[in-house]
């Protein structure tokens, strides 16, 4: 059985979707960026500082779920310039037990909703329940 949740910090998505979607295996979450977080705008245009706002915030909808990111097996990174990659990963990676990385593609989105630098969304892998 699917499940739908939408963080209400976040408010009511503004697109046709939900902020989670879970089943009794995986846990999908939608993109999330600064500008889409209730404090995020004062972060944009430092990709360091909306990189580890959107994996804080992604830790926590995960957490709904009984995950962490660790049980992340995709993740989704859209960046609207390349040269930003090298500060992306070096906050992003601080979030994973390493060398244990979800499967991972970047690509360039020159435009991001709200004006954002960075996009990520993820899939993780539940854990049995018992």
């Amino acid at each position: 059985m699917l499940r739908h949740y939408n963080e209400p910090t976040l408010g009511i998505p503004s697109f046709p979707g939900s902020h989670l979607v879970m089943d009794d295996h995986y846990v999908y979450l939608s993109g999330l960026t600064a500008a889409d977080l209730p404090d995020g705008a004062t972060t944009l245009g430092d990709i360091r500082e909306e990189t580890h706002q959107i994996m804080e915030h992604l830790s926590r909808l995960l957490a709904h779920a009984e995950c962490t990111l660790d049980d992340s097996v995709r993740v989704d990174v859209h960046l609207t310039d390349l040269a930003l990659q090298p500060d992306f990963d070096a906050v992003y990676a601080r979030w994973f037990s390493a060398p244990f990385y979800p499967a991972r593609t970047c690509t360039v989105s020159p435009q991001l909703a709200g004006g954002a630098s960075v996009e990520v969304t993820l899939v993780a892998r539940r854990q049995p329940q018992r």
